[in-house]
């Protein structure tokens, strides 16, 4: 006989095989690198919404070759307000052109940006768009996870377990993730509460966490002082005609449509 430990200990490396992974397709940008200042996690505290984390998340199965598509993912740091899109590639004209799509959904400003050190951000056309729209663009530190905590949790929440991990490419399969996201975008910022941590304690090895009250999204922007009244009123008579219910039957609808489109390897076509 032998432990249960010891078992586990021996299946780790077959249990890592098979657990499914996204592949990371980011690329440092080396082009305006100088004129893209770096922040750290801890400077990165706005109190005014609209100061926004942004990631993409590459759909390409277990390969990084090819086309695919990529989910452009943005996160307000006050508000917790989180938008995604689904792009056909990862080039920066699809990229710059996301970002202007989402800003122009936003029930606030857009004022800051803030991406990772890829060749997808960091260019120049995503620069001259930040200068022209006034939106301060900020980047993280290389291999700093941390840097995009809030952004890279959402990564997982409101895009790995909707979409999860096969690959999809062509525009027929990005018509259907976007046919996803327009549901989830609505079931997520005025249906799903989040907490907010607000404080953090040390005594000796323990590390007490305090968070606020759950709110959602909606609930953080109408609380904000800096978002206009009639912002307000618009978005509580939009919220008024939502039905948590029909959006939660629209997105199950949309993932079986999607998931219907994915590109399988051809060893799993012949093994199934």
């Amino acid at each position: 006989g032998m432990r249960a430990a010891t078992v586990d200990r021996l299946r780790r490396r077959v249990r890592q095989q098979r657990r499914p992974h996204g592949q990371s397709t980011t690329k440092p940008g080396t082009l305006l690198k100088a004129s893209i200042p770096m922040r750290t996690f801890a400077q990165w505290d706005e109190q005014t919404p609209g100061f926004m984390e942004v990631d993409l998340v590459a759909h390409g199965g277990t390969s990084a070759e090819g086309e695919y598509l990529h989910s452009l993912n943005l996160i307000d740091i006050e508000t917790r307000w989180n938008e995604f899109v689904g792009l056909v590639n990862r080039s920066q004209a699809s990229v710059t052109a996301a970002v202007d799509g989402c800003r122009r959904r936003l029930p606030f400003r857009l004022l800051g940006l803030d991406s990772d050190n890829g060749a997808e951000f960091i260019n120049g056309n995503l620069w001259r768009y930040c200068v022209q729209q006034r939106i301060t663009f900020t980047r993280s530190r290389p291999y700093r996870k941390n840097d995009q905590a809030h952004v890279e949790q959402k990564n997982w929440t409101t895009v790995r377990q909707f979409v999860g991990y096969d690959r999809f490419a062509g525009q027929a399969a990005c018509d259907a993730l976007n046919a996803l996201y327009d549901p989830l975008r609505l079931y997520v910022n005025f249906f799903q509460p989040v907490m907010v941590l607000v404080a953090k304690e040390r005594h000796g090895a323990r590390l007490k966490k305090t968070y606020d009250a759950a709110k959602t999204p909606y609930q953080r922007v109408l609380e904000a002082p800096d978002i206009p009244e009639e912002v307000k009123t618009r978005l509580r008579g939009f919220y008024a005609h939502l039905n948590p219910l029909r959006l939660l039957r629209q997105i199950e609808a949309a993932q079986r449509t999607l998931w219907q489109l994915a590109c399988h390897p051809p060893s799993a076509i012949l093994a199934a």
